[in-house]
């Protein structure tokens, strides 16, 4: 029988450990692979040079197990900091991102970080710089657009001659 090979292999070993890495239920089998490697009579070692991590890393891994069992191997939930904005919150925000500004007492025609940054403090006394949001607008499914200014003075028949000649 021909022997199978992944074309590229030495970039598709680095894309396929990231994604193991990424992946929750990918790291936790990961995790059961090196286990199963060592009660195979793998050496912690070469286990690790078959998977890609550190010595250490395995024998850690060995350790939670003998200790914990299967849910030594399962990833610890992560404590970060709590969000500011509750989802009820996040709800009305993005309603009002809907409005204008002005409907909301604000002195603008659009909504930028600065303009959000302003509500969320009027409103829910919570302090978010500009650029928290700014991704707020992002999280929430907007996209951030400023109009284009018209030069007054202008003569539209220059104006579609500049836009015509700097196309090509």
């Amino acid at each position: 029988m021909k022997a199978l090979t992944i074309s590229d292999a030495e970039t598709m070993i680095f894309a396929l450990q990231d994604e193991i890495r990424r992946s929750q239920e990918a790291r936790y089998d990961h995790r059961l692979h090196a286990v199963l490697l060592v009660a195979q009579g793998v050496t912690c070692s070469e286990a690790a040079a078959l998977l890609g991590d550190a010595p250490r890393t395995v024998q850690y891994w060995i350790r939670r197990f003998e200790d914990e069992g299967f849910a030594g191997l399962a990833d610890a939930d992560r404590p970060g900091r709590p969000k500011k904005l509750s989802e009820q919150q996040l709800a009305e925000i993005s309603t009002a991102l809907r409005g204008p500004p002005r409907n909301y007492g604000l002195r603008t025609n659009i909504w930028d970080g600065k303009t959000l940054s302003t509500f969320i403090k009027q409103h829910y006394r919570i302090d978010l710089g500009v650029r928290q949001c700014q991704r707020l607008f992002r999280q929430l499914g907007f996209r951030l657009r400023k109009p284009r200014p018209l030069i007054a003075k202008a003569d539209p028949e220059r104006q579609k001659e500049h836009k015509k000649n700097s196309e090509t």
